[in-house]
């Protein structure tokens, strides 16, 4: 039996129409939350991002504290997990996230030196950063399970993968996290690689290349930028170009070390490497997708586990933020090195 017929029996053993729906319903419910810019009340952005500015406004007291919270543990995290000096790397971002929660505790309980509180310093990195990440990325690894867990991640890599492997070494289903970066947020475009990189569908050598390469900047971000910079009436150019831009410096950059050098292998014992078809190529990504819709946990479940996941990752980047963050403000700003 071809494996191709041994996927259509796996899926007719089931309720077809029920895993059909669920991968049609998941799917469109995570593209338009991840992908379909909404506006409302005048601003325009994906409606993750509505929902973290509307927590943010209906808790403004609280929002602060929770963040600082979710600090502390992340720099408790690697001591309790006894991982702190599991390697040089490891012992560096350690320290570097208890450093992280020092000043953040400054900053929320309005301790420490002046410059400490200009506006470009203490406040950007708390206000603008700190807080939108402790929000996005718990909110957003919700319904990432829709976007990634029911079928749609192997439905589009059928059709990209022609496109990215020769260009920039991933696979098809890589597209999804160049989108979602550009679209919605670098931070979420990274907790997708990193689920997906779990699950072993993407090799440590992909996961890499699609962190430092696709995962950079998002489409709302450059628009402070552009505010900052009055040149919001360039945006189209700005915004394209710096597509363009990123795309060929990753095209250069997988083929050059580190990157070229790092190992091709799963994380898991076993990985699941993306199938290669060269013809029905519709029907086969259809039949992959409803393979994967019928296999997957429940909905319930699948955001379970996102949001563990997902806060998980939120505790170990919101101290690194404030302690990388200060000291590249701190060298731009004090000294002449920037």
């Amino acid at each position: 039996m071809s494996e191709i017929e041994l996927k259509r029996n796996v899926i007719k053993t089931g309720s077809e129409k029920r895993i059909i729906l669920r991968f049609i319903l998941a799917s469109l419910v995570g593209v338009f939350m991840f992908f379909v810019p909404v506006t409302i009340n005048g601003a325009s952005s994906i409606m993750i991002d509505h929902i973290v500015s509307w927590v943010r406004a209906s808790v403004p007291g609280v929002v602060p504290y929770y963040a600082l919270l979710v600090m502390v543990m992340g720099a408790i995290y690697p001591f309790y997990t006894k991982k702190w000096n599991a390697s040089l790397v490891d012992i560096c971002f350690s320290i570097l996230k208890v450093v992280g929660v020092v000043f953040g505790v400054l900053y929320c309980f309005k301790v420490g030196p002046a410059w400490f509180f200009a506006p470009d310093v203490g406040p950007f990195l708390y206000e603008k950063l700190v807080i939108s990440v402790s929000l996005l990325v718990p909110i957003g690894s919700a319904f990432l399970a829709l976007l990634v867990g029911y079928g749609l991640l192997e439905f589009i890599g059928t059709f990209c993968r022609p496109i990215m492997r020769p260009l920039w070494k991933t696979p098809g289903r890589s597209a999804i996290d160049a989108v979602a970066s550009f679209v919605g947020s670098y931070s979420l475009a990274l907790l997708i690689t990193n689920r997906v990189y779990k699950e072993g569908k993407y090799t440590t050598k992909e996961a890499a290349i699609i962190a430092t390469g696709f995962s950079t900047v998002s489409a709302t971000f450059m628009i402070i930028i552009a505010k900052t910079l009055d040149i919001m009436h360039l945006w189209n150019v700005y915004f394209w170009t710096t597509l363009v831009v990123t795309f060929i410096v990753t095209a250069i950059t997988v083929r050059i070390p580190p990157l070229s050098r790092k190992p091709d292998t799963y994380v898991t014992e076993e990985g699941f490497p993306e199938p290669v078809y060269k013809e029905k190529m519709l029907e086969r990504a259809w039949e992959d997708a409803l393979e994967v819709s019928k296999s997957a946990p429940s909905i319930i479940k699948n955001i379970a586990v996102n949001l563990k996941d997902g806060f998980i990752m939120t505790m170990g980047i919101l101290p690194s933020i404030m302690s990388v963050g200060l000291i590249g403000i701190i060298l731009a700003k004090f000294t002449p090195i920037f």
